[in-house]
């Protein structure tokens, strides 16, 4: 797919990794409807991103709202070619710091939006569209403190690997981006149940995940992932496949995640 011209849905672009996408789309030559909970800093992204942006603020967890989404954005921009799903909830540590209910909402906002925008998108995109997930590491191997993460990010990734057959009837795409840490300031507000673990692995830029997420818009493939960094990744695939070792590698990995965590937290002034 052509970057110039096209047209894309980006959710989470207020921030993070959304924003440096929605950023690197408009900088190729696209258009983008930008989709986050918060109208006022959503218009800001907008007026910076001039008029090949537009704001569309929406709560992903509104489903009913999310499925008028993509008809929306045919009216305001013509056609749609990509969706990128990326708006993310995280409530960390042990799964009894939080309510029950709390768990639903990191299900509805990381997988079943997810879903449902991609179903309902798919009905207005022409053939050659894609869709992007953006996805986790801990998708691919469950990391402790993040189980309820770690499980919705699984399963956003089997989907997209087993859907890829169902859009491919309608020439559409899809592929997933699994990044590592990322310093976006997603963890700053809860640093302390944060995992050493996490911190064990380099961290990534969201401009890096955004390069990622735009070479899987322009290739031709589809069902394919990119892991970042790329040793993580391989790293990750051995973990699952040889848990023995992986149990005999976490405490090596703990330590030296600890010592980058507080090399992290010192240059933030976060203690």
């Amino acid at each position: 797919m052509q970057l110039q011209g096209s047209v894309s849905i980006v959710t989470g672009a207020s921030s993070g990794i959304g924003l440096a996408v929605a950023r690197a789309l408009v900088k190729a030559g696209g258009s983008v409807a930008l989709v986050a909970r918060t109208a006022s800093k959503l218009e800001e992204v907008a007026a910076e991103l001039g008029e090949r942006a537009a704001a569309f603020p929406l709560d992903v967890s509104d489903l009913a709202k999310l499925s008028a989404l993509p008809t929306k954005v045919v009216e305001r921009f013509g056609k749609l070619d990509v969706v990128v799903n990326n708006a993310g909830l995280h409530h960390r540590g042990d799964m009894f710091r939080h309510e029950a209910m709390q768990f639903v909402d990191m299900f509805t906002v990381n997988l079943v939006a997810p879903v449902v925008l991609t179903r309902v998108a798919a009905d207005v995109m022409a053939p050659g569209g894609v869709i992007i997930n953006v996805a986790s590491l801990a998708g691919k191997l469950g990391v402790p403190g993040s189980a309820v993460y770690s499980g919705t990010k699984a399963g956003l990734r089997f989907w997209a690997l087993a859907a890829q057959e169902d859009l491919g009837r309608k020439g559409l795409r899809i592929a997933n981006v699994n990044p590592g840490p990322v310093d976006t300031g997603f963890f700053d507000n809860d640093m302390h149940n944060v995992t050493a673990l996490t911190f064990s692995q380099p961290m990534s830029s969201a401009e890096q995940v955004a390069d990622a997420v735009l070479a899987c818009i322009v290739s031709d493939d589809t069902g394919f992932e990119i892991d970042l960094p790329y040793m993580s990744g391989k790293l990750s695939t051995f973990a699952y496949l040889l848990p023995g070792a992986a149990k005999l590698l976490r405490p090596l990995l703990e330590r030296k995640g600890a010592k980058a965590k507080q090399r992290f937290m010192t240059r933030k002034g976060l203690g």
